[in-house]
């Protein structure tokens, strides 16, 4: 893939959650939105009591409970996804090259910290790529080609694209702003109706957008990692943060809220950050409970996974029309900047004025 880069109402009750780690009062009008009109789940009067006594021996209010449960639940569930990713991998081949899976002598490509981001390390042979020159346009190719050869050569279930440094420092810092969104994909032959029940032209299938943030990789090295540093990176030396991009359909989202399945997972990978200008991108389709459970020596050709690759492709633009500023494109010329960040804003801060026509109109590929 190359890169391009509500009024309120009782149907979008459930849509702005804002799992985040900033002030509260901030999003409290929209996290009130969310839950307005939902009703307690029928276990919470019949365990009422029990659950009354764990907050307490937590030292916890009821809803901060029921909110670290979901938490738990939500990173359980894409552990889970990422599992069922990584059952699909082909096994190693003999001949090895800086894309293959490989293991470096005296170097082990399993990550030993917690976050919940596939190391990329697991996917290329950093030092071997390293070890001879090569530029940012055939760092880009090779990840390319790789990502291309899946899914028994049909490339079907990843999308990939390389970004300019820049380009993805201006999104991380609108990221943290506005950690989540909306974003319309057109669907064909579909009842034109909107989220809100209002009819228009072409209709759209809707979903949830949320970034997640983790802490910066360690600068590559042509010699691998040494397990042995405990040497904090200097400021001239660190790498950008690592994101990821989650995307549910919001029907689902609104039924399962933290339950529910992401079908599309973006990540940025800064390795390459410092050494060539670029940031790897990364999105995994998820695959069907079909194919999940497949054993490995199933041909992955006939996969059949939860996204199709255009559709993931759609999103993925989705992120640079809402998250990318100012990047000099015809688009930021006339005007698209103003429209992306008005409707971020009203989405976090302002829910009562959010216009759903309004963000069809932006999100839309023709003029």
């Amino acid at each position: 893939m190359s890169l391009l880069w509500l009024q309120s109402s009782p149907a979008t009750s459930h849509l702005r959650t804002i799992i985040c780690r900033r002030s509260a009062s901030r999003y409290l009008a929209v996290a009130r939105w969310i839950h307005a009109g939902t009703s307690n789940p029928p276990y919470e009067s019949k365990y009422a009591e029990k659950l009354q006594q764990k907050a307490k021996e937590r030292g916890l209010e009821l809803s901060e409970l029921r909110t670290q449960a979901k938490e738990e639940a939500r990173r359980k569930e894409v552990a889970s996804v990422k599992s069922a990713r990584l059952s699909q991998a082909h096994p190693q081949r003999l001949d090895k090259s800086p894309l293959e899976r490989s293991k470096v002598s005296g170097t082990s490509s399993t990550r030993k910290d917690s976050s919940p981001v596939k190391p990329i390390e697991s996917i290329i042979n950093v030092p071997r790529l390293l070890s001879t020159p090569h530029t940012a346009e055939q760092i880009s190719a090779l990840w390319t080609a790789y990502h291309t050869s899946r899914t028994g050569g049909t490339g079907r279930g990843f999308i990939c694209a390389s970004v300019p440094v820049d380009l993805y420092k201006k999104m991380l810092n609108i990221g943290k702003r506005f950690p989540m969104f909306v974003i319309p994909v057109p669907r064909e032959g579909s009842p034109a109706i909107s989220p809100e029940g209002q009819e228009s032209g072409v209709a759209h299938e809707f979903y949830f957008l949320q970034w997640d943030f983790h802490a910066p990789p360690s600068p590559p090295s042509a010699t691998g990692p040494d397990p042995f540093s405990r040497v904090p990176p200097s400021d001239t030396t660190a790498l950008p943060q690592t994101a990821t991009v989650l995307f549910t359909p919001l029907q689902e989202y609104k039924l399962r809220q933290s339950f529910a399945t992401p079908y599309l997972i973006l990540t940025f990978y800064p390795n390459f950050a410092q050494t060539h200008g670029i940031v790897l991108l990364r999105g995994e389709i998820t695959p069907s409970t079909a194919t999940a459970a497949a054993a490995p020596s199933v041909d992955t050709s006939t996969a059949r996974f939860l996204l199709s690759q255009i559709d993931a492709q759609l999103l993925a633009m989705g992120v640079q029309k809402f998250y990318l500023w100012g990047d000099g494109s015809e688009d930021s010329s006339q005007g698209g900047d103003r429209s992306a960040e008005k409707l971020l804003k009203q989405f976090h801060e302002y829910p009562e004025e959010f216009n759903w026509p309004d963000l069809l109109k932006h999100a839309s590929l023709t003029p």
